[in-house]
């Protein structure tokens, strides 16, 4: 079935939600301004409203895009993967160089953790429904998928993951960087190569 082409409001809606989607794993929650979100998608301040009713509606559907994006990348990084090392090349993609210095495309848990706790309801929910996706893309490749115990480690993983990006990208030391990042993938039982 043929979706219509999307009308020049959606489209101007879409190209906003992706401009902040990006600001926030660039500058944060609190470092987005409306004003700069609309001039990055070359509109004026005024057509904002037009678009969204807050502030905090569009953080939500930023939040919602930035998370859906992640959670899409590693599902194809995973599916291009052969079966039995679909996990291990999902993490070690996460757990990469390139993902290190890719905050303003990258993981928007890492980007974006702790400001959450203090985000409106609605950024927090959007934000914790592609958190919970994370994790089920994480279990269904785990051993014993469909567990409690499966699920369990995809917890544990997803919280290694996120932490030693976290610590990758926070600390000026590229070698504690890389350290950081191989420690985690052996913790995870990766081997490196």
């Amino acid at each position: 079935m043929n979706r219509p082409a999307p009308t020049r409001k959606e489209a101007t809606h879409e190209r906003i939600v992706e401009v902040a989607a990006r600001a926030i794993r660039r500058s944060g929650y609190d470092g987005t301004g409306v004003a700069d979100i609309m001039k990055q998608a070359g509109l004026t301040h005024g057509g904002f409203y037009a678009h969204f009713a807050s502030r905090d509606a569009l953080l939500a559907e930023a939040a919602d895009r930035a998370g859906a994006d992640g959670v899409e990348a590693l599902a194809r990084i995973a599916a291009e993967a052969p079966a039995d090392a679909a996990l291990a090349t999902l993490l070690k993609a996460y757990l990469s160089r390139e993902h290190v210095a890719q905050a303003e495309t990258g993981c928007p848990v890492v980007a974006l953790g702790s400001e959450m706790a203090r985000q409106a309801p609605e950024v927090r929910r959007a934000a914790t429904r592609r958190i919970k996706e994370l994790v089920d893309l994480i279990g269904r490749l785990q051993p014993g998928w469909g567990t409690p115990e499966a699920h369990q480690q995809a917890l544990a993983t997803l919280a290694t993951m996120v932490g030693a990006l976290t610590i990758a990208r926070a600390v000026d030391d590229p070698r504690l960087s890389d350290a950081m990042r191989h420690a985690a993938l052996a913790q995870l039982g990766v081997r490196r190569g």
